[in-house]
């Protein structure tokens, strides 16, 4: 993570946003005397990297203006929340923040009771009535955008009426789906959030947080804006789908008579290329087994781009560069793979690994004898030093770093021809044996000792420099490369609403051999393989003995910045 001071030199490099600009008045005119923010999931699924821009936004603004961050579980409907997405959602959010204190969580649900209550006002207020109409027959009352809806004919029951039906609603008297509380506020509107909407509905159903103290639970609509009262939150940030419904959230604070109530505020989500966000399409991925989890690296859930080895830095890069508006818009992936590469290039060392291995052999190189090389960490970083490298009489290249006829302008290794070993000496092909397959098996090579790198020779110069790993001290490991989940020619959805899958999306390469230092890696530890891309160590899969290191990102970028 970036130091605080870092962060500040950051934000205050970003030219400021419409939100800033509405605190900032707020501020300036007395309206607010200290900002509180809120990120308020619902705990029904994994997050993912949209969601990513609204936990940035309100925590980035509550740590500037100096003020409070809280991360708000919207557990509302416990027919879809698990503790299991409790659990994840916390762990992304800390993860992406990097200080979230206890003090800092809360649960819609601990406010069952104050929810309770301001119904209770709503319907002493003649503000709120008990309903009996069914789902079906309160969308059909609703109207149209063009037509007013009607009036429920039970919209006139007394408020005495209403308090002993609503509590006989909290005592568990009724069936799901049998009665309903709705606000009393105008039918013939036309924003149709505001004709009547239901409050609360009964569910019979065991809660996460409150088990089955309740039987009746407030919609979101109704809970959300209590929520932020309750909390001190001064500006209520959320995506433009929930523009419409902001009278109905000033009507609720309004007629509950809140002091200082919140302020919401609307901005457009984050829209990103051939990616699968819907949490039904990554259920039925995650079913089918076709990933192996929520956190599978193919996807763009926070937890597996941070399987992926995507960094916290590099998700605060990519937010700072799609900016804060309110004009709806897409991002493409690729801005998101320049900001991992940014962020890695100093960052991380520069290792040799061989994924598709053929065995090279210095014949005129001593027997039995390993010498150590010095080897920069990374060129690009003089103050991540140097390593130790072996190299041997056996090495491993890649295969692609080899030809028996090679094209024009092919600068690597082929009978006859001398090349580079990377940090190491110049080698001549002299002869090669291939299989009943004609597959080459092994390279035969002969090395020229004055030719040591570092020691400034300069006798003659060869075009082709390739990377290796020394055979006898080598580690061998399993390599993953990820592509897009989704063919990215046809787009992500068929016409039936079926996704259009890769079916090349994940190769799995289990013969691969990597230098020893690379062995000793943790779970999360990333790296650049030389000429390959970055990688890192699966958090999941991946174990001292037999280490699995997934593809972050190649080194090629088809993303330019402004």
């Amino acid at each position: 993570m970036s130091s605080p001071e870092e962060m500040k030199k950051e934000e205050a490099a970003l030219p400021r946003h419409f939100i800033q600009n509405i605190i900032d008045k707020d501020i300036a005119e007395g309206h607010c005397k200290k900002v509180v923010t809120r990120f308020p999931p619902e705990p029904n699924g994994y997050l993912h990297i949209g969601h990513a821009k609204s936990i940035l936004l309100n925590y980035g603004l509550a740590r500037e203006y100096k003020g409070d961050f809280h991360l708000r579980f919207d557990d509302t409907n416990p027919m879809k929340e698990k503790t299991e997405f409790v659990e994840s959602i916390m762990e992304d959010v800390r993860w992406i923040c990097g200080d979230l204190d206890k003090d800092q969580v809360f649960y819609a649900s601990d406010y069952f009771d104050q929810m309770y209550e301001c119904a209770l006002k709503l319907i002493k207020k003649g503000k709120a009535y008990v309903c009996d109409l069914s789902a079906e027959e309160i969308r059909e009352y609703r109207g149209t955008l063009t037509e007013p809806g009607r009036e429920s004919p039970y919209r006139e029951r007394s408020v005495e009426e209403n308090l002993q039906l609503f509590e006989q609603m909290r005592s568990g008297q009724f069936q799901d789906g049998q009665k309903v509380l709705r606000a009393k506020i105008d039918m013939a509107s036309p924003n149709m959030n505001m004709r009547d909407p239901v409050l609360y509905r009964v569910a019979h159903m065991e809660h996460h947080n409150t088990k089955d103290n309740w039987c009746i639970y407030p919609m979101y609509d109704f809970a959300h804006p209590i929520e932020d009262a309750i909390e001190g939150v001064t500006h209520s940030i959320c995506t433009l789908e929930f523009e419409d419904h902001r009278p109905l959230y000033d009507w609720v604070v309004r007629e509950l008579e809140f002091e200082d109530p919140p302020k919401q505020i609307e901005f457009a989500k984050l829209y990103l290329t051939n990616v699968i966000t819907g949490k039904r399409y990554i259920k039925k991925l995650v079913d089918d087994k076709i990933v192996d989890g929520w956190d599978d690296p193919r996807l763009v859930s926070i937890s597996a781009l941070r399987r992926r080895g995507f960094t916290p830095e590099s998700i605060r890069m990519f937010m700072d560069l799609c900016g804060v508006s309110k004009s709806q818009s897409s991002v493409d992936y690729a801005m998101l793979e320049y900001c991992i590469r940014e962020d890695l290039k100093l960052k991380r060392p520069r290792m040799m690994a061989v994924l598709d291995p053929i065995k090279l052999v210095i014949t005129n190189y001593p027997e039995n004898e390993i010498e150590y090389l010095d080897v920069s960490n990374n060129q690009e970083n003089e103050e991540m030093g140097m390593r130790k490298v072996p190299f041997g009489r056996e090495l491993y290249i890649d295969r692609e770093d080899f030809m028996i006829e090679p094209p024009r302008k092919y600068f690597r290794l082929y009978p006859g021809n001398e090349v580079r070993l990377m940090n190491a000496y110049f080698v001549t092909c002299t002869d090669y044996v291939t299989d009943e397959e004609g597959r080459v098996t092994e390279v035969y090579c002969t090395y020229d000792p004055e030719t040591k790198s570092g020691s400034g020779f300069t006798g003659r110069k060869v075009k082709g420099t390739i990377h290796w790993v020394c055979a006898e001290t080598a580690h061998r490991a399993e390599v993953r490369l990820y592509e897009n989940i989704v063919d990215e020619e046809k787009g992500v959805y068929n016409e039936d609403g079926s996704l259009n899958l890769n079916p090349n999306s994940l190769t799995v390469l289990e013969n691969c051999y990597i230098e020893p230092a690379l062995a000793e890696a943790e779970p999360e530890d990333s790296f650049q393989f030389i000429r390959h891309g970055y990688f890192c160590v699966d958090s999941k899969d991946s174990s001292q003995e037999h280490m699995i290191f997934n593809r972050i990102v190649s080194l090629k970028s088809s993303y330019r910045p402004n």
